[in-house]
């Protein structure tokens, strides 16, 4: 049975790839953040460690509720690695491990990636989609990832 949000159908499936294109960029930086946190080095190890480790638990959390945020819609949340990689808009790296200060560098880049695009689909689902319900879903995903994006920012001071 299809939902009935008061939303037409034509915004419902835009808002669901809207929301898949979060669904990816989230999957793809907890994968960044796991392989930073295993192969992390040097005198500061635990504090990097654990920092990355706190980061990506909060993101496990995000990306399970954005999955639940495009099926409560009526969408089909992807689910592959295949499809992460061709919906999200992060970079990889496959192969390099950069030192600590550049693995922090990089992860600030990516929080201000997914800040710029979560205005952007913001935006898009209040005035064009008139989805109110996803747009303040994503707010809270933006600020935390401000807050996320700042707690690492002050290691580049």
């Amino acid at each position: 049975m299809k939902p009935n949000l008061g939303i037409d159908e034509k915004n419902l499936i835009a808002v669901q790839d809207l929301l898949n294109h979060v669904l990816a960029d989230g999957n793809i930086f907890y994968i960044k953040l796991r392989n930073f946190h295993w192969n992390v080095k040097g005198k500061d190890f635990m504090e990097y460690h654990l920092l990355f480790e706190e980061q990506y638990t909060a993101l496990a959390e995000a990306i399970d509720a954005i999955a639940e945020r495009v099926t409560t819609l009526g969408g089909i949340a992807i689910g592959t690695a295949k499809e992460f990689a061709e919906y999200s808009s992060l970079e990889e790296t496959p192969g390099k491990v950069p030192p600590t200060l550049e693995m922090v560098k990089e992860l600030v880049q990516d929080h201000e990636t997914i800040i710029q695009s979560l205005r952007e689909k913001i935006d898009a689902c209040e005035e064009k989609y008139k989805d109110v319900g996803s747009a303040d879903f994503l707010t809270g995903l933006l600020t935390d990832h401000e807050k996320m994006a700042w707690k690492l920012r002050q290691y580049l001071v």
